[in-house]
């Protein structure tokens, strides 16, 4: 059966320990340096409308890893930029390739296109949903600290894709998540689940989100396609910095998180960012390895742990 990856919410909580596990498995492998080729004589077409680095590199340096290959397309240079509609597009490259990433502006784009497509589809990011970085920092999480059900993240900063994705990933695997942003920044209803179902809690003042939190994470304030607002974020978002003294009303063995890139003295400071409760260098080459698991179980299905 054709499975998409769009949304956190796409797997269910056993396909997303399932990939953790594999995550785990497939990372002690590339650490050993033991060569291991499943998606051999496969390819992903990587589509590019956004910038990126971690994404273009985790998705390309992992399909080799894998060995299959991986093709950039950005839609500056595909007929994707001159109007091609998204449902050809996917109807077309899906004849040719194996597998499908896309980092791109709005979520409807991804949905169109995996409708149309005859393989796998991987949302890279879109202004509503971030799902393969917060598979990443779940799985770092649970590196340093095991099982992540039960916990409390708190989300400090602009109510964007990550903090989306992070909502739906506590209704998955059963985490509670405090939620604090400026005045007139706020979590949108749609994007949430505001039922009462306990994994959802909003906060006025940051540093009581933060209190009791096994994990701190942020982003930048003004994300790509928002630079208009830049200054108007900038003196919105001032008490928005999570810096030592927010950290201190976390749990002494809190960690923070950040999917970069990050500006110092804005949303964090240089002093948490680079302090030793940051995992942010762990995260960002965890993409690298719960992609490839991702790719793995798209492609291939469950294997053996």
């Amino acid at each position: 059966m054709l499975k998409h990856f769009l949304q956190f919410k796409d797997f269910t909580r056993a396909e997303h320990e399932y990939l953790f596990e594999r995550a785990r498995v497939i990372k002690a492998r590339f650490k050993r340096y033991e060569t291991y080729h499943p998606l051999a004589d496969r390819t992903l077409a990587m589509i590019f409308e956004k910038s990126s680095t971690r994404t273009r590199l985790s998705f390309e340096a992992g399909m080799h890893q894998l060995g299959g290959a991986a093709i950039y397309l950005n839609t500056r240079d595909t007929q994707l930029g001159r109007g091609e509609p998204v449902e050809d597009a996917g109807k077309v490259i899906s004849r040719m390739v194996d597998i499908v990433m896309i980092r791109t502006f709005e979520q409807d784009i991804v949905e169109r296109f995996a409708a149309h497509s005859r393989v796998p589809v991987i949302n890279g990011l879109t202004n509503e949903y971030h799902p393969c970085q917060i598979l990443a920092d779940v799985f770092t999480f649970i590196e340093h600290r095991g099982s992540i059900q039960g916990r409390t993240v708190a989300w400090i900063g602009d109510s964007n894709n990550m903090c989306n994705t992070w909502l739906q990933a506590a209704e998955v695997l059963d985490f509670k998540v405090h939620v604090s942003t400026p005045p007139g920044y706020e979590v949108e209803p749609e994007r949430a689940n505001l039922h009462g179902t306990g994994h959802f809690e909003v906060f006025a003042d940051p540093l009581d989100a933060c209190r009791g939190a096994d994990l701190v994470t942020t982003d930048v304030w003004t994300s790509m396609g928002w630079e208009a607002e830049n200054e108007e974020r900038l003196k919105a978002f001032a008490d928005w910095q999570v810096d030592a003294d927010m950290m201190k009303r976390a749990k002494p063995d809190a960690l923070f998180m950040h999917c970069l890139p990050a500006h110092r003295g804005e949303e964090v400071s240089g002093e948490v960012l680079d302090g030793p409760q940051s995992v942010v260098w762990d995260e960002a080459e965890n993409r690298l390895h719960v992609q490839k698991a991702l790719m793995e179980y798209l492609l291939l299905g469950k294997l053996e742990i």
